[in-house]
Protein backbone atom coordinates (compact mmCIF):
# COMPACT_ATOMS: atom_id res chain seq x y z
CA UNK A 1 0.00 0.00 0.00
CA UNK A 2 1.61 3.66 -0.77
CA UNK A 3 1.72 5.88 1.83
CA UNK A 4 1.65 9.56 1.38
CA UNK A 5 2.67 12.16 3.11
CA UNK A 6 1.29 16.22 4.01
CA UNK A 7 4.45 17.92 3.27
CA UNK A 8 4.62 20.44 6.32
CA UNK A 9 3.95 24.57 5.49
CA UNK A 10 7.13 25.39 4.73
CA UNK A 11 8.08 22.40 2.48
CA UNK A 12 4.76 22.94 0.74
CA UNK A 13 4.92 21.20 -2.34
CA UNK A 14 7.80 18.38 -1.29
CA UNK A 15 6.01 15.10 -0.62
CA UNK A 16 7.63 12.59 0.37
CA UNK A 17 6.55 8.70 0.12
CA UNK A 18 8.89 5.11 0.59
CA UNK A 19 8.45 3.08 -2.23
CA UNK A 20 6.58 -0.77 -1.86
CA UNK A 21 8.75 -3.70 -1.72
CA UNK A 22 11.49 -5.59 -0.32
CA UNK A 23 15.08 -2.76 1.05
CA UNK A 24 17.26 -3.06 -2.12
CA UNK A 25 19.68 -4.16 0.46
CA UNK A 26 18.44 -5.35 3.85
CA UNK A 27 20.96 -5.53 6.73
CA UNK A 28 21.66 -8.49 8.86
CA UNK A 29 20.49 -8.18 12.69
CA UNK A 30 24.00 -8.26 14.72
CA UNK A 31 24.93 -11.52 16.62
CA UNK A 32 25.60 -11.26 20.43
CA UNK A 33 28.63 -9.95 21.52
CA UNK A 34 30.91 -7.86 23.95
CA UNK A 35 31.98 -4.08 23.05
CA UNK A 36 35.60 -3.67 24.74
CA UNK A 37 35.98 0.32 24.58
CA UNK A 38 39.48 1.42 25.95
CA UNK A 39 38.63 4.89 26.99
CA UNK A 40 35.27 4.67 28.69
CA UNK A 41 35.90 7.01 31.18
CA UNK A 42 37.18 9.78 28.22
CA UNK A 43 34.96 12.52 26.65
CA UNK A 44 34.03 10.34 23.46
CA UNK A 45 32.98 7.52 25.05
CA UNK A 46 30.80 9.51 27.49
CA UNK A 47 29.83 11.87 24.82
CA UNK A 48 28.99 10.04 22.11
CA UNK A 49 29.66 6.20 22.02
CA UNK A 50 27.58 5.21 25.49
CA UNK A 51 24.39 7.58 24.64
CA UNK A 52 24.95 5.73 21.13
CA UNK A 53 24.47 2.47 22.38
CA UNK A 54 21.75 3.33 24.79
CA UNK A 55 19.82 4.69 22.02
CA UNK A 56 20.13 1.65 20.19
CA UNK A 57 18.96 -0.41 22.82
CA UNK A 58 16.13 1.22 23.78
CA UNK A 59 15.11 0.81 20.15
CA UNK A 60 15.93 -2.40 20.18
CA UNK A 61 18.32 -2.41 17.72
CA UNK A 62 21.13 -4.18 19.52
CA UNK A 63 21.36 -7.96 19.84
CA UNK A 64 19.14 -9.54 23.30
CA UNK A 65 23.17 -11.30 24.71
CA UNK A 66 25.11 -7.66 24.83
CA UNK A 67 27.85 -6.49 26.61
CA UNK A 68 29.66 -3.64 27.31
CA UNK A 69 33.31 -3.90 28.88
CA UNK A 70 35.30 -0.59 29.85
CA UNK A 71 38.71 -0.32 30.08
CA UNK A 72 40.44 2.24 32.28
CA UNK A 73 43.06 3.44 34.56
CA UNK A 74 40.02 5.13 36.73
CA UNK A 75 39.79 3.71 40.30
CA UNK A 76 35.56 3.63 40.19
CA UNK A 77 33.74 0.75 40.84
CA UNK A 78 31.68 -0.87 37.87
CA UNK A 79 28.41 0.99 39.89
CA UNK A 80 30.39 3.95 40.53
CA UNK A 81 31.04 3.54 36.21
CA UNK A 82 27.52 3.15 35.35
CA UNK A 83 26.27 6.17 37.75
CA UNK A 84 28.72 8.52 35.65
CA UNK A 85 27.37 7.07 32.41
CA UNK A 86 24.01 7.36 33.57
CA UNK A 87 24.37 10.87 33.58
CA UNK A 88 26.28 11.64 30.20
CA UNK A 89 23.32 9.66 28.75
CA UNK A 90 20.86 12.19 30.12
CA UNK A 91 23.09 15.14 29.85
CA UNK A 92 25.66 14.72 26.79
CA UNK A 93 23.56 13.49 24.04
CA UNK A 94 21.52 10.57 24.23
CA UNK A 95 17.88 9.85 24.17
CA UNK A 96 15.99 11.53 27.44
CA UNK A 97 16.17 7.99 30.06
CA UNK A 98 12.06 8.14 30.46
CA UNK A 99 11.87 4.33 30.50
CA UNK A 100 13.71 3.38 34.01
CA UNK A 101 13.84 -0.27 33.54
CA UNK A 102 15.40 0.49 30.03
CA UNK A 103 17.77 2.14 31.56
CA UNK A 104 18.66 -1.02 34.14
CA UNK A 105 18.55 -3.51 31.79
CA UNK A 106 21.50 -1.15 29.82
CA UNK A 107 23.13 -0.41 33.18
CA UNK A 108 23.22 -4.21 34.13
CA UNK A 109 25.27 -4.89 30.80
CA UNK A 110 28.44 -2.45 31.73
CA UNK A 111 30.93 -4.25 33.34
CA UNK A 112 34.55 -2.41 34.31
CA UNK A 113 38.13 -3.49 33.91
CA UNK A 114 40.90 -1.46 35.48
CA UNK A 115 43.91 -0.97 34.02
CA UNK A 116 46.48 0.97 31.75
CA UNK A 117 47.26 0.08 27.88
CA UNK A 118 50.55 -0.52 28.08
CA UNK A 119 50.33 -3.03 30.87
CA UNK A 120 49.72 -6.73 29.77
CA UNK A 121 48.30 -7.46 33.22
CA UNK A 122 45.62 -5.90 32.04
CA UNK A 123 44.94 -7.81 29.39
CA UNK A 124 44.82 -10.60 31.55
CA UNK A 125 42.42 -9.32 33.64
CA UNK A 126 40.49 -8.38 30.46
CA UNK A 127 40.51 -12.30 29.34
CA UNK A 128 38.82 -13.58 32.58
CA UNK A 129 36.26 -11.11 32.58
CA UNK A 130 35.49 -11.77 28.93
CA UNK A 131 35.00 -15.60 29.95
CA UNK A 132 32.78 -14.83 32.81
CA UNK A 133 30.55 -12.29 30.34
CA UNK A 134 30.19 -14.90 27.76
CA UNK A 135 29.72 -17.43 30.21
CA UNK A 136 26.48 -15.21 31.98
CA UNK A 137 25.08 -13.19 29.02
CA UNK A 138 25.91 -15.97 26.00
CA UNK A 139 27.64 -13.67 24.02
CA UNK A 140 29.12 -16.38 22.28
CA UNK A 141 33.37 -14.92 23.03
CA UNK A 142 32.03 -12.29 19.89
CA UNK A 143 34.48 -9.20 20.54
CA UNK A 144 34.29 -6.10 19.26
CA UNK A 145 37.56 -3.64 20.75
CA UNK A 146 36.80 0.09 20.33
CA UNK A 147 40.09 2.33 21.08
CA UNK A 148 38.83 5.13 22.46
CA UNK A 149 42.10 6.50 23.23
CA UNK A 150 44.82 8.80 22.00
CA UNK A 151 46.34 7.45 18.64
CA UNK A 152 49.46 6.67 20.80
CA UNK A 153 47.96 3.99 22.56
CA UNK A 154 46.61 2.31 19.25
CA UNK A 155 50.21 0.10 19.38
CA UNK A 156 50.28 -0.88 22.83
CA UNK A 157 46.37 -2.44 22.99
CA UNK A 158 46.54 -3.91 19.32
CA UNK A 159 50.32 -5.84 20.56
CA UNK A 160 48.08 -6.44 23.70
CA UNK A 161 45.65 -8.01 22.26
CA UNK A 162 47.41 -9.98 19.98
CA UNK A 163 49.84 -11.17 22.72
CA UNK A 164 46.96 -12.19 25.17
CA UNK A 165 44.88 -14.28 22.15
CA UNK A 166 41.91 -11.80 22.05
CA UNK A 167 42.55 -11.94 18.53
CA UNK A 168 41.22 -14.32 16.63
CA UNK A 169 41.60 -15.33 13.33
CA UNK A 170 39.59 -14.17 10.37
CA UNK A 171 36.74 -16.17 10.73
CA UNK A 172 35.69 -18.49 7.91
CA UNK A 173 31.95 -19.26 8.37
CA UNK A 174 29.08 -17.58 11.44
CA UNK A 175 29.50 -20.56 13.27
CA UNK A 176 33.27 -18.84 14.18
CA UNK A 177 33.38 -16.29 17.05
CA UNK A 178 34.78 -12.87 15.71
CA UNK A 179 37.34 -10.04 17.17
CA UNK A 180 37.39 -6.65 15.54
CA UNK A 181 38.77 -3.63 15.96
CA UNK A 182 37.63 0.28 15.98
CA UNK A 183 39.98 2.76 15.59
CA UNK A 184 39.29 6.08 15.66
CA UNK A 185 40.78 9.22 14.08
CA UNK A 186 43.31 10.48 13.44
CA UNK A 187 44.84 7.96 11.99
CA UNK A 188 48.11 8.73 11.33
CA UNK A 189 49.74 12.21 11.47
CA UNK A 190 51.04 12.21 7.73
CA UNK A 191 51.44 9.67 4.82
CA UNK A 192 54.64 7.96 6.92
CA UNK A 193 53.19 7.77 10.06
CA UNK A 194 50.05 6.62 8.74
CA UNK A 195 51.28 3.80 6.91
CA UNK A 196 53.55 2.75 9.58
CA UNK A 197 50.06 2.11 11.57
CA UNK A 198 48.62 0.05 8.97
CA UNK A 199 51.68 -1.71 9.23
CA UNK A 200 51.37 -2.38 13.05
CA UNK A 201 47.58 -3.09 12.41
CA UNK A 202 48.29 -5.94 9.08
CA UNK A 203 50.73 -7.63 11.35
CA UNK A 204 47.94 -8.17 14.18
CA UNK A 205 44.48 -7.87 12.14
CA UNK A 206 43.44 -8.76 8.77
CA UNK A 207 42.15 -6.09 7.03
CA UNK A 208 38.25 -7.33 7.44
CA UNK A 209 38.88 -7.03 10.98
CA UNK A 210 40.23 -3.47 11.33
CA UNK A 211 37.67 -0.86 10.96
CA UNK A 212 38.61 2.78 10.81
CA UNK A 213 36.10 5.28 11.55
CA UNK A 214 35.07 8.98 10.43
CA UNK A 215 31.21 9.49 12.04
CA UNK A 216 30.87 11.99 8.90
CA UNK A 217 30.29 8.38 7.33
CA UNK A 218 27.75 7.66 9.54
CA UNK A 219 25.58 10.48 8.60
CA UNK A 220 22.65 9.84 6.73
CA UNK A 221 22.86 12.22 4.05
CA UNK A 222 26.12 11.34 3.28
CA UNK A 223 25.52 7.44 2.66
CA UNK A 224 22.62 9.23 0.59
CA UNK A 225 24.73 10.55 -2.07
CA UNK A 226 25.34 6.81 -3.60
CA UNK A 227 21.36 6.35 -4.20
CA UNK A 228 20.33 10.38 -4.62
CA UNK A 229 23.15 10.23 -7.63
CA UNK A 230 22.29 6.61 -9.20
CA UNK A 231 18.76 6.33 -8.91
CA UNK A 232 17.78 9.38 -10.38
CA UNK A 233 17.72 9.67 -13.89
CA UNK A 234 18.03 13.76 -14.33
CA UNK A 235 20.78 13.76 -12.49
CA UNK A 236 23.25 11.00 -13.19
CA UNK A 237 23.68 11.90 -17.06
CA UNK A 238 24.26 15.59 -16.28
CA UNK A 239 26.88 14.36 -12.99
CA UNK A 240 30.12 15.13 -15.11
CA UNK A 241 32.43 17.59 -16.84
CA UNK A 242 29.94 18.35 -19.49
CA UNK A 243 27.60 19.95 -17.58
CA UNK A 244 29.00 20.35 -13.91
CA UNK A 245 30.91 24.39 -13.94
CA UNK A 246 32.40 23.80 -10.23
CA UNK A 247 31.61 22.00 -6.77
CA UNK A 248 31.94 23.01 -3.41
CA UNK A 249 32.42 21.49 -0.22
CA UNK A 250 32.31 23.48 3.06
CA UNK A 251 32.67 22.04 6.11
CA UNK A 252 32.10 25.14 8.39
CA UNK A 253 31.96 25.69 11.92
CA UNK A 254 30.90 29.06 14.38
CA UNK A 255 32.90 27.35 17.73
CA UNK A 256 36.54 27.64 18.17
CA UNK A 257 39.23 25.49 19.54
CA UNK A 258 37.37 25.47 23.27
CA UNK A 259 39.06 23.01 25.37
CA UNK A 260 41.54 21.63 22.75
CA UNK A 261 43.95 24.27 22.37
CA UNK A 262 46.70 21.88 22.88
CA UNK A 263 45.64 18.71 20.57
CA UNK A 264 44.67 21.43 17.84
CA UNK A 265 47.59 23.27 17.92
CA UNK A 266 49.51 19.65 16.81
CA UNK A 267 46.80 19.46 14.01
CA UNK A 268 45.07 22.11 12.41
CA UNK A 269 42.32 22.02 9.75
CA UNK A 270 44.10 19.96 7.44
CA UNK A 271 44.67 17.22 9.54
CA UNK A 272 41.34 17.27 11.78
CA UNK A 273 39.15 17.95 8.72
CA UNK A 274 40.31 18.25 5.08
CA UNK A 275 42.63 14.45 4.67
CA UNK A 276 39.33 12.54 6.22
CA UNK A 277 36.42 13.65 6.36
CA UNK A 278 36.14 16.65 3.45
CA UNK A 279 37.97 14.28 0.87
CA UNK A 280 35.58 11.39 1.83
CA UNK A 281 32.98 13.32 0.85
CA UNK A 282 34.91 14.40 -2.25
CA UNK A 283 35.38 10.99 -3.17
CA UNK A 284 31.97 9.84 -2.34
CA UNK A 285 30.62 12.38 -4.54
CA UNK A 286 32.89 12.00 -7.66
CA UNK A 287 33.46 8.23 -7.80
CA UNK A 288 32.26 5.84 -10.26
CA UNK A 289 29.19 3.71 -10.13
CA UNK A 290 29.97 0.45 -8.15
CA UNK A 291 29.09 -3.00 -8.94
CA UNK A 292 27.24 -3.54 -5.81
CA UNK A 293 26.64 -2.15 -2.53
CA UNK A 294 28.74 -4.61 -0.83
CA UNK A 295 31.92 -2.70 1.50
CA UNK A 296 34.67 -3.30 -0.78
CA UNK A 297 33.01 -2.41 -4.51
CA UNK A 298 32.18 0.96 -2.99
CA UNK A 299 35.56 1.70 -1.32
CA UNK A 300 37.53 0.87 -4.35
CA UNK A 301 35.33 3.11 -6.52
CA UNK A 302 36.67 6.09 -3.54
CA UNK A 303 39.96 4.67 -3.75
CA UNK A 304 40.37 5.42 -7.38
CA UNK A 305 38.79 8.91 -6.93
CA UNK A 306 41.86 9.91 -4.21
CA UNK A 307 44.40 8.20 -6.85
CA UNK A 308 43.03 10.61 -9.19
CA UNK A 309 43.51 13.91 -7.30
CA UNK A 310 45.84 15.91 -9.10
CA UNK A 311 49.21 16.43 -6.57
CA UNK A 312 49.34 20.22 -5.46
CA UNK A 313 53.12 20.44 -6.12
CA UNK A 314 55.46 22.37 -3.64
CA UNK A 315 55.64 25.59 -6.35
CA UNK A 316 52.05 25.26 -6.92
CA UNK A 317 50.40 25.52 -3.34
CA UNK A 318 50.74 29.65 -3.04
CA UNK A 319 48.12 29.58 -6.39
CA UNK A 320 45.91 26.52 -4.46
CA UNK A 321 45.86 26.83 -1.20
CA UNK A 322 44.79 29.42 1.51
CA UNK A 323 45.78 28.68 4.76
CA UNK A 324 43.75 31.16 7.82
CA UNK A 325 43.65 31.47 10.87
CA UNK A 326 40.87 33.13 13.60
CA UNK A 327 42.26 36.29 15.07
CA UNK A 328 42.40 34.84 18.96
CA UNK A 329 43.77 31.45 18.22
CA UNK A 330 46.48 32.35 19.58
CA UNK A 331 45.11 33.22 23.06
CA UNK A 332 43.68 29.79 23.63
CA UNK A 333 44.55 27.65 26.27
CA UNK A 334 47.27 25.29 24.86
CA UNK A 335 47.96 27.00 21.78
CA UNK A 336 51.51 28.37 21.02
CA UNK A 337 51.74 32.38 21.29
CA UNK A 338 53.50 32.17 17.66
CA UNK A 339 51.48 29.65 16.24
CA UNK A 340 51.10 29.16 12.06
CA UNK A 341 48.43 26.55 12.69
CA UNK A 342 45.67 27.12 10.41
CA UNK A 343 42.33 26.93 11.79
CA UNK A 344 40.81 27.55 8.24
CA UNK A 345 42.29 26.05 4.49
CA UNK A 346 40.31 26.31 1.04
CA UNK A 347 41.95 24.83 -1.47
CA UNK A 348 41.26 24.38 -5.19
CA UNK A 349 41.73 20.88 -6.53
CA UNK A 350 41.33 18.39 -9.89
CA UNK A 351 40.17 15.05 -10.50
CA UNK A 352 42.30 13.84 -13.25
CA UNK A 353 39.85 11.26 -14.93
CA UNK A 354 37.38 10.95 -17.99
CA UNK A 355 34.15 12.04 -15.91
CA UNK A 356 35.80 15.25 -14.16
CA UNK A 357 39.09 16.50 -16.38
CA UNK A 358 38.52 20.20 -16.16
CA UNK A 359 36.18 20.67 -13.39
CA UNK A 360 37.16 22.31 -9.96
CA UNK A 361 36.15 21.22 -6.84
CA UNK A 362 36.93 23.76 -4.30
CA UNK A 363 36.96 22.30 -0.65
CA UNK A 364 36.74 24.64 2.33
CA UNK A 365 36.93 24.06 6.34
CA UNK A 366 37.20 26.00 8.93
CA UNK A 367 36.43 27.61 12.35
CA UNK A 368 35.04 30.49 14.10
CA UNK A 369 32.94 31.28 10.95
CA UNK A 370 29.89 32.52 10.48
CA UNK A 371 27.33 29.63 10.29
CA UNK A 372 28.02 25.87 10.93
CA UNK A 373 27.53 24.28 8.03
CA UNK A 374 28.88 20.96 5.95
CA UNK A 375 27.62 20.57 3.00
CA UNK A 376 28.22 19.52 -0.99
CA UNK A 377 27.34 21.94 -3.78
CA UNK A 378 27.11 21.06 -7.23
CA UNK A 379 27.27 24.16 -9.50
CA UNK A 380 26.06 23.41 -12.89
CA UNK A 381 27.11 24.93 -16.32
CA UNK A 382 25.01 28.26 -17.51
CA UNK A 383 22.60 27.88 -20.15
CA UNK A 384 22.97 29.81 -23.77
CA UNK A 385 21.73 33.50 -22.72
CA UNK A 386 20.99 34.49 -26.11
CA UNK A 387 17.83 34.81 -24.96
CA UNK A 388 18.20 36.84 -21.86
CA UNK A 389 21.01 39.19 -22.81
CA UNK A 390 20.84 42.38 -24.85
CA UNK A 391 20.76 46.03 -24.36
CA UNK A 392 16.49 46.02 -23.10
CA UNK A 393 17.47 43.03 -20.63
CA UNK A 394 18.96 42.72 -17.82
CA UNK A 395 17.94 40.15 -15.51
CA UNK A 396 20.76 37.88 -14.75
CA UNK A 397 19.35 34.24 -15.66
CA UNK A 398 21.70 32.01 -12.27
CA UNK A 399 22.95 28.88 -13.00
CA UNK A 400 21.08 25.79 -11.35
CA UNK A 401 22.65 24.76 -7.88
CA UNK A 402 22.82 21.50 -6.05
CA UNK A 403 22.94 21.52 -2.43
CA UNK A 404 23.48 18.98 -0.49
CA UNK A 405 23.28 19.28 3.42
CA UNK A 406 24.99 17.02 5.79
CA UNK A 407 24.63 19.14 9.00
CA UNK A 408 22.22 20.90 10.09
CA UNK A 409 19.28 20.63 9.13
CA UNK A 410 20.11 17.54 6.68
CA UNK A 411 18.28 17.15 3.26
CA UNK A 412 19.02 18.51 -0.88
CA UNK A 413 18.02 21.76 -2.18
CA UNK A 414 17.39 22.32 -5.57
CA UNK A 415 18.19 25.90 -7.54
CA UNK A 416 16.15 26.54 -10.75
CA UNK A 417 14.92 29.85 -12.45
CA UNK A 418 11.20 29.98 -13.40
CA UNK A 419 9.40 33.08 -14.56
CA UNK A 420 7.80 35.32 -12.36
CA UNK A 421 3.68 35.55 -12.52
CA UNK A 422 2.39 38.96 -14.47
CA UNK A 423 2.37 40.39 -17.87
CA UNK A 424 5.53 40.85 -18.52
CA UNK A 425 8.41 38.05 -19.07
CA UNK A 426 10.26 38.16 -16.23
CA UNK A 427 12.06 35.78 -14.63
CA UNK A 428 12.83 34.65 -10.96
CA UNK A 429 15.01 32.23 -9.02
CA UNK A 430 13.46 29.04 -7.44
CA UNK A 431 15.01 27.38 -4.25
CA UNK A 432 13.41 23.97 -3.84
CA UNK A 433 14.34 21.86 -0.37
CA UNK A 434 13.36 18.86 1.20
CA UNK A 435 14.81 18.29 5.15
CA UNK A 436 15.43 14.74 6.18
CA UNK A 437 13.88 14.80 9.52
CA UNK A 438 10.73 16.49 7.97
CA UNK A 439 10.45 14.52 4.40
CA UNK A 440 10.28 10.38 5.79
CA UNK A 441 8.77 11.23 9.02
CA UNK A 442 11.20 9.03 10.68
CA UNK A 443 13.90 9.90 12.86
CA UNK A 444 17.34 10.13 11.75
CA UNK A 445 20.59 8.03 14.03
CA UNK A 446 23.22 9.87 15.13
CA UNK A 447 25.86 8.59 12.57
CA UNK A 448 27.95 6.68 15.82
CA UNK A 449 24.49 4.54 16.35
CA UNK A 450 24.88 3.23 12.46
CA UNK A 451 28.31 2.89 12.51
CA UNK A 452 28.72 0.88 16.10
CA UNK A 453 25.33 -1.24 14.39
CA UNK A 454 27.29 -2.11 10.88
CA UNK A 455 30.49 -3.25 13.19
CA UNK A 456 28.46 -5.54 15.00
CA UNK A 457 27.05 -6.57 11.69
CA UNK A 458 30.73 -7.00 10.15
CA UNK A 459 29.66 -4.70 7.11
CA UNK A 460 32.41 -2.29 6.58
CA UNK A 461 30.97 -0.08 3.93
CA UNK A 462 31.11 2.90 6.18
CA UNK A 463 34.49 2.45 7.29
CA UNK A 464 38.01 3.91 5.68
CA UNK A 465 39.99 1.02 4.12
CA UNK A 466 44.31 0.97 4.18
CA UNK A 467 44.12 1.97 0.51
CA UNK A 468 41.98 5.13 1.26
CA UNK A 469 43.75 6.35 4.50
CA UNK A 470 47.18 6.10 2.86
CA UNK A 471 45.63 7.97 -0.84
CA UNK A 472 44.41 10.44 1.36
CA UNK A 473 47.24 11.26 3.49
CA UNK A 474 49.37 10.96 -0.56
CA UNK A 475 47.42 14.27 -1.53
CA UNK A 476 47.38 16.11 1.86
CA UNK A 477 51.28 15.50 2.98
CA UNK A 478 53.26 17.67 0.38
CA UNK A 479 50.89 20.38 1.29
CA UNK A 480 51.53 20.46 4.88
CA UNK A 481 55.11 19.82 4.36
CA UNK A 482 55.46 22.91 2.09
CA UNK A 483 53.29 25.00 4.73
CA UNK A 484 55.25 23.63 7.88
CA UNK A 485 58.55 24.51 6.43
CA UNK A 486 57.68 28.03 5.68
CA UNK A 487 57.50 31.44 7.58
CA UNK A 488 54.63 32.84 5.96
CA UNK A 489 51.88 33.03 8.82
CA UNK A 490 48.38 32.37 8.21
CA UNK A 491 45.64 35.13 6.93
CA UNK A 492 44.00 36.32 10.34
CA UNK A 493 40.44 36.45 9.69
CA UNK A 494 37.97 38.04 12.09
CA UNK A 495 35.74 35.55 14.08
CA UNK A 496 31.71 34.81 13.00
CA UNK A 497 33.15 36.22 9.45
CA UNK A 498 33.43 33.96 6.07
CA UNK A 499 37.17 33.31 6.08
CA UNK A 500 40.27 35.00 4.90
CA UNK A 501 40.07 37.48 1.58
CA UNK A 502 42.88 35.14 0.13
CA UNK A 503 40.00 32.05 -0.21
CA UNK A 504 37.75 34.61 -2.06
CA UNK A 505 40.80 35.56 -4.66
CA UNK A 506 41.52 31.60 -5.22
CA UNK A 507 38.06 31.09 -6.59
CA UNK A 508 37.56 34.85 -8.32
CA UNK A 509 41.00 34.06 -10.90
CA UNK A 510 38.35 31.04 -12.18
CA UNK A 511 35.57 33.19 -12.28
CA UNK A 512 33.68 31.56 -9.52
CA UNK A 513 33.31 32.39 -6.05
CA UNK A 514 32.27 31.18 -2.76
CA UNK A 515 28.64 30.43 -1.17
CA UNK A 516 28.61 32.92 1.73
CA UNK A 517 28.28 31.32 4.44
Amino acid sequence: MRSEMVPPAHLEGIAAEEIPGEPVFREARPEPCVVVIFGITGDLSKRKLLPALYNLMAGGSLPENFAVIGVSRSDATTAELREQLRLSVMELGGQRISDAATWEKFAGAIEFTRGAAEEPATYHRLKEQLAAVDSAKGTRQNRIFYLATPPEAFAHVIDNLRRSGLIYRPRTSTTEPFSRVILEKPFGHDFASAHALNELVAASLDESQAFRIDHYLGKETVQNILVFRYANAIFEPIWNRRYVDFVEITAAETLGVEQRGAFYDDTGVMRDIVQNHLLQVLALSAMEAPVSFGADDVRSEKVQVLRSLRRITTAAVPRAVTFGQYDGYRREKGVAPDSRTPTYAAMKVHIDNWRWQGVPFYLRAGKRLASHTTEIAVHFQSVPLYLFTGADKCQTVAPNVLRIRIQPNEGISLRFVAKVPGDHLSIGNVNMAMRYANAFGKPLSEAYERLLLDCMRGDATLFARRDEVEEAWKFVTPILETWEKGREPPELYAPGGQGPTKAETLLEKSGHALTPL
